[in-house]
């Protein structure tokens, strides 16, 4: 079996593609287990040493768009071989409010090109789409209900959440007209991510944990009685692969599917950081309010009932605190003497 994976240098690729290697194995679509042969990285940075050094680790550097439109030919072989793509390269949100037309290009552009380099290849792959909780947004005018489940009517209020939800149709489309089978996810806002603040505008919901964690201040832009929904990172990979897994009778329609989160506060965020950071780490925090953070981040669903996922066996985090134990134990150099 080939495996691709847009965005494979990026935190949730990097930590995808070793999950995967692992396994050593992927029952596709509820079939026998195949081996892994090979997984193809797309990105415009390399992937870390370990899976460089891997043998099963192929890497396609530069963007995905210049990439398609430059060598067709050689795009389509790739996508002739591959039986799962997960398609996890995004612009994320502040950046998409910041520049629209990177949005456009990396959101729906590219996702179109891959749409389109899956249909020539004629292979029929499985695209697993990684979609996002932006899709929801409230407003006056469409004023979300108190619980997300499955059926409600995405309303997005940004150009990020919009992309996605295009991005979705886009593929659902796609799979209607059998040129790929179509597996859409809604991502939950992952936390605790390593590495650097990216653009998002949720990049705090893991800032205000990892930097005072390593000895650094951290900015919060929104009050502590804000709600949101999180998944950890193991979490979420889970959910990614389970929708290249699952049967086709277990996964139903097309439409996307609502990854499972836990809602917490993050006031109870910063009490998690508090319980195994000690007060020096929580004094690290900043409570800065920022309007336009903010008005993005408040205006996402905080409560999910995600009925479709937890019938293919998807679960939340039990609490945040279990989800800082896991950072703190996969970041050895964070032990702070506190775990039990």
């Amino acid at each position: 079996m080939q495996i691709i994976i847009t965005g494979g240098a990026g935190f949730l690729g990097v930590r995808l593609a070793r999950t995967l290697l692992a396994r050593e194995s992927l029952a596709l679509r509820g079939a026998t287990p195949q081996t892994i042969e090979r997984i193809t990285l797309t990105d415009r940075v390399a992937p870390p040493a370990d899976l460089a050094a891997d043998s099963r680790i192929a890497f396609v550097k530069g963007d995905l768009n210049q990439h398609l439109e430059a060598d067709a030919a050689a795009a389509q072989s790739i996508w002739a071989r591959a039986a799962i793509i997960f398609h996890l390269s995004a612009a994320v949100s502040g950046e998409c409010e910041a520049d629209f037309d990177l949005g456009l290009r990396s959101n729906i552009d590219a996702t179109r090109a891959l749409l389109q380099a899956c249909r020539a290849a004629g292979s029929c792959p499985t695209v697993v789409f990684a979609s996002s909780l932006a899709v929801f947004g409230n407003s006056a005018a469409q004023p979300l209900p108190p619980v997300i489940d499955d059926r409600t009517l995405p309303t997005p209020q940004n150009s990020y959440g919009i992309q996605k939800f295009i991005g979705e149709q886009l593929v659902a489309d796609y799979g209607r007209k059998g040129f790929i089978c179509a597996r859409n996810v809604r991502l939950m806002t992952v936390s605790v991510r390593p590495g650097k603040p990216n653009g998002a505008a949720s990049s705090f919901l893991s800032g205000m944990i990892r930097e005072p964690l390593a000895g650094l201040r951290a900015v919060c832009p929104v009050s502590k009685d804000t709600a949101v929904a999180l998944a950890s990172p193991a979490r979420t990979i889970e959910g990614l692969i389970r929708a290249a897994e699952a049967g086709d009778a277990d996964w139903g329609a097309r439409t996307a599917v609502n990854l499972p989160a836990l809602t917490t506060t993050v006031g109870a965020m910063a009490d998690a950081l508090e319980k195994f950071g000690g007060k020096a780490a929580a004094d690290l925090i900043r409570w800065e309010p920022d309007a336009a953070v903010a008005n993005i981040v408040v205006n996402w669903p905080s409560v999910i009932d995600a009925g479709r996922a937890r019938q293919l066996g998807l679960l939340p985090d039990p609490d945040f605190e279990s989800i800082v134990i896991d950072h703190i134990r996969e970041n050895p150099r964070l032990q702070t003497g506190k775990l039990t």
